[in-house]
């Protein structure tokens, strides 16, 4: 069985620290109420709280106007192989933050939702850029690994783009013009703070989960 959802640790993260300086709207795909998965007891109370907030409901990813928002952020999100990476929608949605720069940052098995940004002549949206996400030797630890339908460094690395890692469960984040990649869950907060640091002041930020 596919693990599926959002990373509550790695969501708490990206929620309270880009709350801070951005208006968020959560989206997802048919705007179907989040997953959380490795909920634990320090993260449990904070989700909790979470849910019963009127911001805690999704809009829908399909219904999402990329023109309206400053930046895109993908938490943690081992869900994303099946349920982002195929997506036409946020494909759209890259497409058009790519063309006018504006920051994205996408998180451990967040960044498999980038690999769906393809152009009519099936290039890459991302060739030609650095980043990073779940290594192979961090993917290979997951019961589901021999069926996972996207292995993000080898799709990096076939659409022409570079890929790099640190040792498993290292904090490793990659900053290249306007995309920001981290490896894992551990490297949330740093990659979380390089966007706040791209967008430099308050502004409407889509949160995919």
């Amino acid at each position: 069985m596919p693990r599926t959802g959002v990373s509550a640790q790695s969501f708490l993260h990206c929620f309270t620290l880009a709350s801070s300086a951005f208006n968020l709207q959560v989206a997802t795909p048919g705007g179907k109420s989040i997953d959380f998965v490795d909920v634990n007891e320090s993260n449990m109370r904070w989700i909790q709280d979470f849910r019963m907030k009127s911001y805690a409901s999704p809009a829908k990813l399909e219904s999402i106007d990329g023109a309206r928002y400053h930046a895109l952020l993908i938490p943690n999100c081992p869900g994303a192989v099946t349920d982002l990476a195929n997506s036409g929608y946020l494909a759209k949605i890259l497409q058009h933050f790519s063309t006018e720069s504006k920051p994205i940052c996408a998180v451990g098995h967040g960044v498999a939702a980038l690999c769906c940004a393809t152009n009519e002549d099936k290039s890459w949206v991302f060739q030609g850029y650095s980043l990073t996400g779940p290594s192979v030797y961090e993917l290979v630890r997951q019961p589901n690994f021999a069926s996972l339908s996207i292995i993000v460094e080898d799709f990096v690395k076939d659409s022409g783009a570079t890929f790099s890692a640190s040792s498993p469960d290292a904090v490793h984040v990659v900053l290249d013009r306007h995309l920001v990649t981290g490896q894992n869950e551990n490297s949330t907060l740093p990659a979380v703070q390089n966007l706040l640091i791209l967008c430099n002041v308050r502004k409407d930020v889509d949160f995919v989960a």
